[in-house]
């Protein structure tokens, strides 16, 4: 049964004062806003990005532009998602400086970009998407256990999926081996307007595949018996620093026709982030757990169906795991 759910606002939100939570990409766009709208509720937020430069300025204009009435604290943790072979190193780091996590956010994200292999001789995007998440989330588990075990716990996992996923319908997607990750679309292109869909449709196919994760990891930790809530999101079209890199600006004259239009109607980062606050901090997921536990939630926290049927598929999200704990187990020793 899929259900609405009220739109969370800051002023809207519980009390965050001593919970400690990660966002990554939270130097920019929708997690930014993310960052700020948990932060001024009092939690102490790290953002988690490659650049301490980057991370600095946003810390700087998040104070500017003011963290109340709840003061959070806020600081970078350095992490690179292209780099799975330090994120070991990343989760050790904050374990050092922190005895709970409360909420991780898997905002950081690679949009439509050309194909280049990176670490592993994984397709960037997937290592960014997917695999990065994958090896964080496994390397802080074990604090977010303690911390959800405790009186009061309240952990979530919060990942950014898309509608983007839909796609992918009328394509065969699998996730057996690199051969299947690792697939180029080449020569794809969108009908009426020529352009090429390759990049498109590898973008697809690892918000697919966290989207799936999402589900299987809720399912796995429901099985042992961790009380941990995990959730994807869907934002929304929104209007971003990301979104102004997409290939579709490049096209001659439509593609500034196409952003002329984007700018009047898609959402701001402020209200794309609503589907991430809400998952995070919401006091309903709390009251109803069982009911948000594995979900797909779109803008400003709804239960919805995800827009690709194998998203809800049990058989190919356990082919996917099955595929991942192999490749990813060089990075872990």
């Amino acid at each position: 049964m899929r259900e609405p759910s009220a739109s969370v606002h800051g002023d809207m939100l519980p009390d965050l004062m001593g919970k400690v939570m990660i966002v990554t990409g939270g130097n920019s766009g929708i997690g930014y806003a993310t960052v700020q709208q948990l932060a001024r509720r009092g939690a102490k937020v790290y953002i988690a990005g490659r650049s301490q430069e980057r991370v600095s300025a946003a810390i700087a204009r998040l104070h500017e532009e003011g963290l109340e009435p709840g003061n959070g604290k806020l600081e970078w943790l350095e992490l690179d998602l292209e780099a799975p072979s330090k994120i070991k190193d990343v989760a050790a780091a904050f374990l050092k400086k922190e005895g709970r996590l409360d909420v991780l956010v898997h905002n950081a994200g690679r949009m439509r970009t050309p194909y280049v292999l990176g670490e592993g001789g994984i397709e960037k995007s997937m290592l960014v998407n997917y695999v990065g998440p994958f090896l964080l989330t496994k390397a802080l588990l074990p604090l977010m256990t303690k911390t959800a075990k405790e009186k009061n716990g309240d952990v979530r996992i919060v990942t950014l999926s898309s509608s983007e996923i839909r796609q992918l319908k009328g394509y065969e997607v699998r996730y057996r081996n690199l051969d299947d990750w690792n697939k180029e679309y080449a020569g794809e292109k969108f009908p009426i307007v020529g352009a090429k869909k390759d990049d498109q449709l590898r973008y697809s196919q690892t918000k697919l595949a966290i989207t799936l994760y999402t589900r299987e990891l809720q399912r796995r930790l429901d099985t042992d018996g961790v009380p941990i809530t995990v959730m994807s999101v869907h934002p929304g079209w929104v209007y971003t620093e990301g979104f102004l890199k997409d290939p579709l600006h490049d096209i001659p004259i439509l593609g500034w026709l196409l952003n002329f239009i984007f700018k009047l109607t898609f959402k701001t980062p402020t209200e794309g982030a609503q589907a991430s606050v809400f998952a995070a901090a919401s006091p309903d997921v709390a009251e109803r757990r069982d009911r948000f536990k594995g979900a797909y939630l779109v803008s400003p926290g709804k239960i919805a169906t995800p827009q690709h049927p194998q998203a809800e598929s049990v058989v190919l999200a356990e082919e996917l795991w099955k595929a991942t704990e192999p490749i990813v187990r060089q990075w872990e020793g």
